[in-house]
């Protein structure tokens, strides 16, 4: 089977098939990385960049493993530095790089539809490794991942709740996306002036302004950090009230009449979002997640490159 798409943009352009295509391959693909040699020849003739146009470290670490994990060639490429502090255009950047024979460009860029500018002009397939405010889609696709891992194989149903700065988030916006689509029920909470205000009927979603609330209805809590980079307004008091009023900490969890799961993107605010004792909790799979997102990556990879059968 393959993908209905070239590129992995963003989760809107993904059918249901195609998300259950990469979760599947993903599973595979976590057997591969639990053997004592966790490099497989696949994409042993493929040559990929990472072109970051904005900081990361979880994100870029996990594609360069994964596309070492698959046996592809790797170039790394980030603005600082680079002849793009010297004016160069995006276009004539990539080009550059193109023109050295590259099959596949996995892309982080401040700007929303960055990688789609760049599907229409170049041949190379684009992985779109976060895009401004817009998607972050291999991000959502390892959560599914994780969250079907732990809750019985199956996102239908599953009740999600997605916590915090949610009008900054392309990590929230891609989670909507992909939990509706596999038919999981899907809540956003935290301050009002951090939820959009249509979000609700855009994507007939709950919405809900009272952490505890939120706690209580969902299976799975996602829970997102403040980003205080994207904001260009005040939009709450401080830190330490945000804390208080929507942060989540282990007495909150052991008030509940049932044991939910708990998740974060990652980099956490401890002592904002999730105190300590909960980030580092039983209940927690943070860490789970970063695990998964190798394996989900090295599917996205695999599938995108034509789903050749290893050598």
């Amino acid at each position: 089977m393959q993908l209905s798409t070239k590129h992995l943009l963003g989760i809107r352009d993904l059918t249901p098939g195609d998300i259950h295509l990469i979760l599947d391959t993903a599973t595979q693909f976590k057997e591969v990385l639990q053997r004592p040699i966790k490099k497989v020849p696949t994409l042993r003739d493929v040559t990929i960049v990472n072109l970051f146009y904005e900081s990361s470290t979880r994100t870029r670490i996990s594609f360069e493993l994964a596309e070492k994990r698959l046996s592809a060639d790797t170039i790394n490429f980030t603005a600082s530095g680079s002849s793009v502090s010297k004016g160069e255009t995006l276009l004539d950047t990539v080009n550059n790089i193109l023109s050295m024979k590259v099959d596949m460009v996995v892309m982080r860029h401040s700007a929303s539809g960055a990688p789609h500018f760049l599907a229409k002009h170049i041949p190379a397939a684009i992985v779109n490794a976060g895009d401004g405010i817009n998607e972050h889609p291999t991000q959502a696709l390892l959560d599914a991942f994780s969250m079907r891992e732990n809750k019985g194989g199956k996102l239908e149903g599953l009740k999600v709740a997605i916590i915090g700065d949610i009008m900054h988030s392309r990590v929230a916006l891609s989670n909507i996306y992909l939990l509706k689509k596999m038919g999981a029920e899907v809540m956003v909470a935290g301050p009002p002036t951090l939820i959009p205000p249509h979000i609700q009927k855009a994507f007939d979603i709950r919405v809900e302004y009272n952490v505890r609330n939120a706690l209580k209805w969902c299976d799975v809590a996602n829970v997102l950090r403040i980003q205080l980079e994207r904001q260009n307004q005040v939009l709450f008091s401080s830190l330490r009230e945000y804390n208080l009023a929507y942060g989540i900490n282990k007495q909150m969890l052991d008030e509940l009449d049932k044991e939910i799961l708990i998740m974060h993107p990652g980099p956490i605010n401890r002592g904002v979002e999730l105190d300590s004792d909960v980030a580092d909790s039983k209940q927690s799979i943070i860490l789970q997640q970063v695990e998964n997102g190798v394996a989900t990556r090295m599917a996205v990879l695999y599938l995108l490159a034509g789903g050749r059968e290893e050598s």
